[in-house]
């Protein structure tokens, strides 16, 4: 006894199977090339690291004002001439109490033996020769070459510092040799100064002691 199938009866179409395999076949391929046009559009992704540009304004910190110059009541008048003192006194000066005090008198203080023009002498009362008017002129001729120093051909300057009087004499106690090329030389140069005579310094056409620097070159080609 034999079994049929009846299903097995039936033949398959060809045509169809076709039609499928094509319709599939465009399918894939549509796919594949929209995966390929996507893929060539978005390009190489940016991995570069990007500086931050955006602006942050900061507030500045305040700078302190300078504190207010201090206003006077009343405006400062004449002038008052400071002398530093050459010696530190190690005592404190009398005082005098009865003496009237005027913190509001600027009219400033005179100066013994002072000048209007701020010329003021030292304590012992000798003036600078840069202060004066008329400058103290030697009336004796310069002192000759010591023959000793001639001889040995030793030549240079000797600076001789001294004080000349309202007389044009030289203050024997103020000679000083400031600088000498050889100690040959000083003792003509003292004794010159010595016995020397000058036209005397004046200030505001009154002679006065000042303090000279006077150089001597001495030459064996002269």
């Amino acid at each position: 006894m034999a079994f049929t199938l009846v299903e097995s009866r039936i033949k398959p179409d060809k045509r169809k199977q076709v039609g499928v395999g094509t319709i599939s076949l465009i399918v894939h391929v549509s796919v594949i090339a929209g995966a390929v046009y996507a893929t060539a559009r978005a390009g190489a992704a940016d991995t570069a690291v990007k500086a931050d540009t955006a602006m942050v304004f900061l507030a500045q910190p305040r700078q302190a004002e300078p504190p207010p110059t201090p206003q006077l009541d009343l405006p400062l008048k004449g002038f008052q001439t400071l002398s530093v003192p050459t010696v530190i006194p190690a005592s404190i000066p009398p005082v005098n109490v009865a003496e009237h005090f005027d913190p509001k008198d600027y009219t400033g203080v005179g100066v013994e033996g002072g000048a209007a023009d701020g010329a003021e002498p030292s304590a012992n009362g000798v003036y600078s020769d840069a202060v004066v008017e008329e400058h103290p002129e030697p009336l004796t001729a310069p002192p000759r070459y010591p023959d000793a120093m001639r001889l040995a051909g030793i030549e240079g300057r000797v600076l001789l510092q001294a004080v000349v009087d309202t007389l044009g004499r030289v203050e024997p106690g103020s000679i000083r040799i400031v600088q000498s090329p050889n100690p040959g030389f000083d003792p003509t140069v003292r004794e010159w100064a010595l016995k020397a005579t000058f036209r005397p310094a004046r200030l505001h056409g009154r002679p006065v002691r000042v303090v000279v620097a006077l150089p001597f070159d001495f030459s064996t080609s002269d």
